[in-house]
């Protein structure tokens, strides 16, 4: 277990001899190419509604200030609509998380889709009783929270099913099908979530109630287009043959094997999100102060430019991640981030007025999209490849609901973050932001160095690995599904 900590343990398991001389893959020759990639779509494409749904509210809540400046902007509804969803994923994934390894992944994924579509639909009906405007706020909040549930179910349901999904894909190009269809659909949604809110204003632009409440209902359409696809998905090959099918977990063996990296994972997690989420729901709030007299579709239209750059971060990133694998693309590209960040901290002054705006977005977004090439592609990966099978789902829906917490205190910090320099109209407030998470950024390319290298069998290596710990402390492994090999004892690792 020492090897994720010890950095004189080897910690490349490219260079493992079992995943080259074993017979680990769990490709399966006879399957079409589609039958190959139906599974990581369906699984994965699901996180375009958690990028639409967190990122809409952002229109949301402006169009709820704008309409009502007293009872909206000036109580705690603003925060509370805008973060709860956050208190709600967290809920969702560790739940999901929990089903989707003792009971199935396709059917916790199924139940997270229909949660999605319900209250997708009832966010935009929200109603106060008798007209009430708090009990508008509050119905609101409400449903916001059990969407987060459903959206909290894409995680180690989705994902997770994704990852295994990509071990049957060719060689060498797992990486990039995983980020393109968990990663790279949550950044579209981050652009549809500002471009429909843009476009319905735009057409409607003194009619804002409808604006906001059609924006959340097209919000229903990912989920019930996936549910067909997702009727026909199977379980993972590699949960038949390494699920806890029958018999108890063994909790402290896993937490003494995976627990030290899974810290790291977790950290690594909070940073991003925590970083990542308010500024992508702040952006408009950025232009605001920066352009004051845009019009209210303009302003939306400037953070969808914003958004836009998180796409081919993503994209580009996916690629990287089989090249430079997701480890060391990590690191690289998240200290990338923060030496950015610091230059646009140093910058701000200049760039962070409404001449310059259309410089201000370009760096902006590659700030953004630096991010994405690293974390935001790679953490899912690191998560979802870094541990066994039977408990792949819970080790997931941990280390993601711990980078969801860190979204939900960033939201909540953000602000004071902003008004310790001196309010978001000051150049000293605009500064912080960027100084805060550029030192964050270089905290977590630290964190990463001591995780593990990840090779495109690592799934199937780390099974074997965690069952050969398994039997050395006693445990029967002959209930963990169909496939019961352990690595030869020289091939061994985890006693480094």
């Amino acid at each position: 277990m020492n090897d994720t900590l010890d950095p004189k343990a080897p910690r490349d398991l490219e260079q493992s001899p079992s995943s080259h001389d074993l017979d680990v893959s769990v490709a399966n020759p006879d399957k079409t190419r589609w039958q190959q990639l139906s599974p990581v779509v369906a699984c994965g494409a699901g996180l375009f509604s958690d990028g639409y749904l967190q990122a809409v509210i952002g229109p949301v809540n402006t169009i709820l200030s704008t309409i009502y400046p007293v009872q909206y902007a000036g109580s705690s509804a603003a925060q509370n609509v805008s973060s709860i969803a956050f208190a709600g994923t967290v809920v969702g994934q560790l739940f999901f998380g929990y089903t989707s390894d003792h009971y199935s992944r396709k059917w916790s994924l199924l139940v997270s889709t229909v949660i999605l579509f319900v209250f997708a639909a009832l966010g935009a009906g929200s109603y106060g009783a008798g007209g009430s405007i708090s009990g508008l706020f509050a119905a609101l909040t409400a449903y916001r929270f059990l969407l987060g549930i459903g959206i909290g179910g894409e995680y180690p349901a989705g994902s997770v099913g994704c990852a295994e999904a990509s071990g049957e894909l060719k060689a060498g190009t797992r990486n990039r099908w995983f980020c393109l269809f968990t990663n790279t659909q949550i950044d579209f949604g981050f652009v549809m979530g500002t471009l429909i809110p843009m476009i319905i204003t735009a057409a409607r632009p003194n009619d804002l109630g409808l604006v906001w409440r059609l924006s959340l209902g097209l919000g229903v359409i990912p989920p019930l287009s996936l549910f067909w696809i997702r009727m026909k998905l199977k379980e993972p090959e590699s949960v038949k043959k390494s699920a806890f099918r029958r018999g108890k977990t063994p909790y402290w063996l896993a937490a003494k094997f995976y627990g030290p990296r899974l810290l790291l994972v977790m950290a690594v997690w909070f940073i991003y999100d925590f970083l990542t989420y308010p500024f992508s729901i702040y952006s408009s709030k950025f232009i605001a102060v920066i352009q004051p007299n845009a019009a209210l579709w303009q302003t939306f239209g400037w953070s969808c430019l914003v958004n836009f750059f998180y796409l081919p971060g993503a994209i580009l990133g996916s690629f990287t991640s089989d090249w430079l694998g997701p480890r060391r693309a990590l690191m690289i590209f998240v200290a990338a981030q923060g030496i950015l960040g610091f230059i646009m901290a140093g910058c701000y002054e200049y760039l962070g007025t409404a001449k310059n705006i259309a410089a201000f977005v370009v760096v902006y977004g590659i700030f953004l999209a630096l991010g994405e090439m690293g974390p935001g592609d790679n953490i899912g990966l690191v998560a979802s490849k870094t541990c066994a099978t039977g408990v792949r789902g819970q080790y997931y829906a941990i280390a993601a609901a711990t980078g969801k917490i860190g979204a939900f205190i960033g939201n909540y910090i953000f602000p004071y973050i902003e008004a310790a320099g001196g309010g978001s109209k000051t150049v000293r407030g605009g500064q912080y932001p960027f100084y805060v998470a550029s030192a964050l950024c270089f905290v977590s390319a630290f964190l990463v160095y001591w995780l593990p290298q990840i090779n495109q069998d690592t799934i199937e290596v780390e099974d074997l690995r965690f069952k050969d710990y398994l039997v050395s402390h006693g445990y029967d492994i002959t209930g963990m599904g169909s496939d019961i090999r352990v690595l030869p004892r020289e091939e061994s690792k985890f006693e480094q």
